[in-house]
């Protein structure tokens, strides 16, 4: 393809984008298609020829819309806001175009410079300490592993450079609860802890949070039993219910035994665009690190994962390696991102946000937050004043857990009479919603029971259709009585 040929399908391909996002909101919210339908339109061979741009464009729309769930419709209330917003898409299109190729400070220096102007940006709009530094990964769940393998030295004495973790004498311990996300567990298994040596710290019945006292209890066993406790992970908006673990008063337990603090924003790390939302890390200063997701609900075009720490250089002792073909004359003067994660090769993943943060601006940002707060607390507020539902867990952010509890399932004070008739109701009437088209709702395990979580925090979602999901969240609960 020339140039010329670029301009010309990259103008259809633009106007298309702008036709799809405009019809979105008239799109069934989940694909409805089922297993298989999607690859049966598709050839079995590649073609033998090159084909005409229209015919790709035109199989966007037969095979490729109708198979997806509609992650930017306003009634997406599903697993966390995924915001695309069009002023990121750009800043993609921008780093695809270039084809910038990252693995050297010498091989981009844009590519470098500009993801260190821009990670500072993001780290005084969310009123991180001025000492700390950032890198963008693709994921929390990188990040996230990242942030063990650091913590893994830190505790070994970097016995990478030795026999590894096999050659301890004390097996390694890290702390989470289990309302952390699932990339912990990854990270501590990859990391080579072992699933043994993941300990699952209780949690506040009631909030889901850690408990300060119960982590520091399991560290002092895992001390008596000969361990050496490495990490502890702080969930900062849990994934089932966005739970608040106390970091401040998780901090001096974790300062007093040497481990490293790793705190999980992925979703929440948007709240900190709003100085009124930063009691959510109180404490931050002296974690060891911190991951959260402009992927999400800030809105940045996935894959968009910053990863802050305290420390640096201890990050590039663990993370770097240095082959003789990528060395450089400015070696000592410059970033060289390479040693800040695991792949060698990066995308200009910083234009994504400079051009959301260019065009959109941090105000327009803080802005729909807010809103996005608001109709949580009003979808909230609504449920709790509505016989037979329940909200159960607090309301810190964007996400409601509800459950519809009828008198004959649920007695007047809250015990449950029939759990498993109570599950199957539950999950009836959000499959219900779901496969209507016209909503979409996660189901959740919480306490052993299902519930429904309701995240909202599309970037079209309003109040409007915040109070239509409310009726057809009433709508099919009742009608699944019938």
């Amino acid at each position: 393809m020339t140039p010329e040929e670029f301009r010309t399908a990259g103008h259809a391909l633009i106007d298309w984008i702008a036709d799809y996002r405009k019809s979105v909101p008239s799109l069934p919210v989940q694909a409805q298609v089922k297993p298989g339908d999607v690859a049966r339109q598709l050839p079995a061979e590649a073609p033998v020829a090159p084909e005409e741009f229209m015919s790709v464009l035109a199989d966007l729309d037969r095979v490729v819309v109708p198979g997806l769930t509609q992650i930017q419709h306003p009634m997406y209330f599903g697993w966390f806001p995924s915001n695309a917003v069009l002023s990121s898409v750009l800043g993609d299109l921008a780093a695809s175009g270039l084809g910038a190729l990252g693995i050297t400070w010498q091989s981009a220096p844009a590519l470098t410079e500009v993801e260190e102007v821009v990670v500072d940006w993001m780290r005084r709009l969310t009123g991180l300490p001025a000492q700390w530094r950032g890198a963008i990964h693709d994921t929390a769940s990188t990040a996230c592993l990242v942030a063990i393998l650091a913590a893994r030295e830190q505790a070994s004495d970097y016995s990478e450079a030795r026999g590894g973790l096999q050659s301890e004498q004390a097996p390694l311990t890290v702390y989470t609860t289990e309302h952390a996300h699932s990339s912990v567990a990854k990270a501590v298994a990859l990391a080579g802890f072992g699933m043994d040596n993941l300990r699952l710290v209780e949690v506040d019945p009631d909030t889901y949070a850690m408990r300060p006292d119960s982590l520091r209890q399991m560290i002092e066993e895992d001390l008596l039993r000969g361990c050496k406790p490495a990490a502890v992970v702080v969930s900062i908006g849990t994934t089932g219910t966005t739970a608040i673990d106390p970091l401040a008063e998780i901090t001096p337990i974790a300062r007093e035994h040497g481990l490293w603090l790793h705190v999980d924003a992925a979703m929440a790390g948007s709240a900190l665009f709003l100085p009124e939302m930063r009691w959510l890390v109180d404490g931050i200063s002296e974690a060891d690190s911190l991951a959260w997701n402009p992927h999400k609900w800030l809105g940045t075009v996935l894959d968009c994962s910053l990863l802050y720490v305290r420390d640096p250089q201890h990050l590039v002792r663990v993370m770097s390696t240095n082959p003789s073909y990528l060395r450089s004359t400015v070696d000592g003067e410059v970033t060289q991102y390479k040693d800040w994660g695991i792949p060698l090769g990066r995308r200009f993943r910083a234009l994504k946000l400079w051009f959301q943060l260019r065009l959109d601006g941090p105000e327009a940002i803080r802005a729909r937050l807010r809103r996005d707060l608001a109709n949580a607390r009003w979808l909230a507020d609504t449920a709790e004043a509505t016989p037979n539902w329940r909200v159960l867990a607090p309301v810190h952010l964007q996400t409601v857990c509800l459950r519809h509890e009828p008198s004959h399932l649920v007695s007047t004070g809250g015990d449950i009479l029939d759990g498993e008739a109570l599950d199957a109701h539950t999950l009836a009437w959000a499959d219900a919603i779901n496969a209507s088209g016209a909503a979409l709702v996660t189901p959740s395990r919480l306490n052993g029971r299902w519930v429904v979580r309701v995240s909202i925090g599309a970037e079209l979602t309003e109040l409007s259709d915040v109070e239509a999901v409310w009726k057809l969240l009433r709508e099919k609960a009742g009608a699944t009585l019938q």
